[in-house]
C-alpha cells in the first residue's frame, strides 16, 4: 500500500491562508482546486497541522463511514456557549445516546404535527411584509425560524418570556454573526483559550436564567405529557437505562438545536428565494407545481438545488482515528480532514453546467449519497436535516402562495460569510407585492 502523504497545497504561511479563507472562501478553494487538484492541504490559525480538505466522493465515503473518526480541534472551544452536554459536542457513545433520544422529534408524524404552526407563523410574517418598497427577505426568515423555534421546540406559552427570549437568543445570535468573532475562535483554538469565543457571561447568565425557570415550570406541569413541544418530549423521554435528562442538559440542547437549526435554515431561504427569483422558468414551474396542487416533487428538487449551489456549512470535519484510504489518497490518523462542499457540490463530472441553477437534475439523476452533502454526514450528519427541509417546503409554499416577488438587483447575491456559514451579501434584497391568485396548499407530508 502507498505511504501516507498530505496533498500538496498554497505554501503561503497560516495568517494569510486564514485571512483569506475568511475574506474570499469559494475563490480561496477554487484556487486551490485549480492548482492542487480535488484534494488539498491547506493551514489555518488553530489547527496544530494541515487540515485536509476533500471534494471526491470516494473520499468523503472513506472519512464519513469510519465510526471512530472524532471531532476536529476547536469544536470544544464552542462549549462556554453550547453547554457540555451539547449532543454537537459528545463523542462516542454519549453522542450515540443523545442522538437516539432526540431523533424521534425530528422525523415522522411527529415532525410533521408542526406544518400547522410553521404555516401560521409563516403566513403571519408575510402579510407584515411592505409592499412596493425594497426590503431584504433574511431578516425576515429569521423572525419566521425564531417564532418556529420558541413554539415548537422550546414550547414558550408565556408571552413576555417569549418576548424576553427573542431579544436574547436574537443579541446571542448577532454576537457570533462577525468574521471577526470567526478569526476569534481561530485564535482561540491556537492559544487554548475558550473564553476568546464565548458571548458575554452576563448575556449567557441570563439567558440560562430564563431556560432553567422554563424548564422547572414544565416539570411541575401535570399536563407535561399532553404537551408537543420538543422540549416537553425529552424531558418526558428516557435513556436507555430509564434515566432522564437533567435540567442542564436540557438547556444545552435547547440552545444547541437554537444555534444549528435558525440561522441555517434561515439562511438557506433566503439562497433558495434569491436562486428562483433570478430563474424564471425554474420559478414559473414550481408556481406551476402549487398551483395545481399536484404534489411537491419539484418544490424537494429545487431545495435540494439550492442546498447544492449554496450549501450554508462549507465544512463538517473529522479527525481521523485510523488511517484513510482512498484511491491513490493515503492519510495517516491524526490528520484533521473535511469535505469541502462547495467544491464537492460544483464537481462537472457529477454536476454538468456546475454552477447553473437546474432543479431538473435531482428528479432525473439524482446524485449520490456523498456527492450531495449539505448537511455533513456519517453518525454526525445534521440531526434535524429533515426538519429543516420540510420547514423549508412549508415555508416556500407560503411565501410563493401569498406574495409575487421580485429582485431588486439583476444578479445573484454574491456569497458573504455570517459566521461559519455562506450566507447573502445583502440578505436577499426584493420588492413584495400582493398576489392576484392564490396558489392551492400543497402537500408537505414525507
Amino acid at each position: 500500500m502507498s505511504e501516507s502523504v498530505l496533498p500538496a497545497g498554497p505554501s503561503q504561511p497560516a495568517i494569510v491562508q486564514t485571512l483569506r479563507w475568511l475574506s474570499q472562501p469559494v475563490s480561496f478553494m477554487e484556487s486551490c482546486r485549480g492548482r492542487y487538484g480535488a484534494n488539498f492541504s491547506v493551514r489555518f490559525l488553530g489547527f496544530g497541522g494541515p487540515l485536509v480538505m476533500l471534494s471526491e466522493p470516494q473520499a468523503i465515503r472513506a472519512l464519513y463511514t469510519e465510526r471512530s473518526n472524532g471531532l476536529p480541534p476547536g469544536r470544544s472551544l464552542a462549549q462556554p456557549v453550547l453547554g457540555a452536554s451539547s449532543v454537537m459536542l459528545l463523542e462516542g457513545d454519549e453522542h450515540l445516546a443523545q442522538r437516539k433520544l432526540m431523533l424521534p422529534s425530528f422525523h415522522g408524524e411527529r415532525m410533521r404535527s408542526y406544518e400547522g404552526l410553521m404555516r401560521e407563523t409563516a403566513e403571519r410574517e408575510v402579510q407584515s411584509w411592505p409592499s412596493g418598497e425594497p426590503f431584504a427577505l433574511y431578516p425576515h426568515m429569521q423572525a419566521v425560524m425564531m417564532e418556529v423555534i420558541l413554539r415548537a421546540v422550546f414550547g414558550v406559552s408565556d408571552s413576555s418570556r417569549a418576548q424576553q427570549l427573542r431579544k436574547l437568543l436574537g443579541e446571542l445570535l448577532d454576537r457570533s454573526a462577525s468574521g471577526g468573532w470567526q478569526l476569534r475562535l481561530l485564535l482561540a483554538s491556537r492559544f487554548k483559550r475558550g473564553g476568546l469565543l464565548a458571548a458575554p457571561p452576563r448575556l449567557l447568565r441570563v439567558i440560562d436564567e430564563v431556560l432553567l425557570a422554563e424548564i422547572a415550570e414544565r416539570r411541575l406541569d401535570p399536563r407535561l405529557a399532553e404537551h408537543e413541544d420538543m422540549l416537553s418530549l425529552l424531558m418526558s423521554a428516557r435513556m436507555e437505562d430509564g434515566v432522564a435528562m437533567s435540567d442542564r442538559e436540557l438547556r444545552d440542547q435547547l440552545v444547541t438545536l437554537l444555534l444549528a437549526g435558525h440561522e441555517t435554515t434561515a439562511t438557506a431561504l433566503a439562497w433558495t428565494l434569491d436562486l428562483l427569483l433570478h430563474n424564471a422558468p425554474t420559478l414559473e414551474r414550481l408556481l406551476e407545481e402549487l398551483e395545481g396542487g399536484v404534489g411537491d416533487e419539484y418544490l424537494r428538487a429545487v431545495i435540494a438545488e439550492s442546498l447544492r449551489l449554496r450549501p450554508v456549512l462549507p465544512l463538517a470535519g473529522r479527525r481521523l482515528a485510523v488511517d484513510l484510504h482512498a484511491g491513490d489518497l493515503h492519510l495517516p490518523a491524526g490528520t484533521d480532514v473535511t469535505p469541502a462542499i462547495w467544491l464537492t457540490h460544483t464537481r462537472p463530472d457529477i454536476y454538468p453546467e456546475p454552477y447553473a441553477f437546474r432543479p431538473e437534475r435531482f428528479l432525473t439523476d439524482p446524485p449520490s449519497t456523498y456527492a450531495w452533502i449539505p448537511f455533513g454526514g456519517g453518525l454526525r450528519r445534521c440531526l434535524g436535516a429533515s426538519f429543516a427541509e420540510f420547514e423549508m417546503r412549508v415555508v416556500l409554499e407560503t411565501v410563493l402562495r401569498l406574495r409575487e416577488l421580485a429582485p431588486v438587483s439583476p444578479e445573484t447575491e454574491r456569497i458573504a460569510r455570517r459566521n461559519v456559514m455562506f450566507s447573502p451579501r445583502n440578505g436577499t434584497r426584493v420588492r413584495a407585492s400582493t398576489k392576484t391568485k392564490s396558489a392551492a396548499k400543497i402537500v408537505t407530508a414525507s
